[in-house]
């Protein structure tokens, strides 16, 4: 079993490279045809029938599996188409009929909560053999007044067998949504908005720590510096005066 899933990748991988694709269709607005196996593949619209009511099983023997062409990161911009592929391998009992892809945008946390419905892509007279693989493309674009962050796509594919129904999740992963690419966008706004009024505090501060310096250094009291008094110089001063009487008599005493 193993090795039969290891397989059914590395052939899927080859089946999408340009060269040995099963199928490839560029869908774009308008309808486009490719030839899978005498039949004709798809017609995208957002209004097309809805094949499955959620209670369909996968056929025993039937693999999917999806790939994002050159976008490892699953990056969706808003507003603008994604493609993925869907690989088949059907070793099944009987040859399938694929009747169409859908998918679905959920909040990571809570499937129950539904984002957004999107594009269901039916196909008509798409036969794959037993035993044989393709690929299908599936192009979608989520809201493009989505908020930017990671969401959950859940996408299916429903084929059909011996004219009973049934389903496969090729998908159930998460996306990481992000704004259209242009020239502005509202977070570099913000953030050279936010730039600038972390400019102007910067210059408002240190405004006002020049003027509190100012004003330190202008308060500051100043120092008078004049000249020291000797002794002679106070002797000469109390030349004459009573305590100056009083200091020769006290000498005269203790010469005696």
């Amino acid at each position: 079993m193993e090795i039969r899933v290891i397989s059914f990748v590395v052939a899927f991988l080859l089946l999408a490279s340009p060269i040995l694709q099963v199928v490839r269709s560029q869908v774009d607005n308008a309808e486009e045809v490719a030839e899978v196996e005498g039949g004709e593949l798809g017609i995208v619209g957002d209004e097309a029938q809805d094949f499955s009511d959620g209670s369909l099983s996968p056929a025993p023997g039937v693999d999917t599996i999806c790939v994002f062409p050159k976008n490892a990161a699953r990056l969706v911009p808003a507003g603008e188409e994604t493609e993925l592929l869907v690989g088949m391998h059907n070793e099944g009992e009987s040859s399938l009929n694929v009747i169409a892809t859908r998918a679905s945008l959920h909040l990571p946390y809570d499937h129950r909560m539904l984002v957004q419905n999107l594009t269901i892509q039916e196909f008509y007279n798409t036969t794959v053999p037993l035993s044989a693989q393709a690929t299908f493309p599936y192009i979608f674009a989520v809201s493009k007044y989505l908020q930017p962050g990671t969401f959950d796509l859940v996408g299916t594919i429903v084929y059909e067998i011996d004219q009973h129904l049934y389903q496969n999740v090729f998908y159930n992963g998460t996306i990481e949504v992000v704004e259209a690419s242009g020239f502005i966008t509202i977070e570099s706004v913000f953030l050279v908005t936010l730039g600038f009024a972390l400019i102007g505090l910067l210059g408002l501060w240190a405004y006002g720590r020049i003027q509190n310096l100012s004003k330190k250094t202008k308060r500051a009291p100043k120092v008078e510096v004049g000249t020291t008094t000797t002794k002679d110089d106070m002797n000469e001063w109390l030349q004459g005066t009573a305590y100056a009487h009083s200091l020769s008599s006290n000498k005269s005493k203790k010469k005696k």
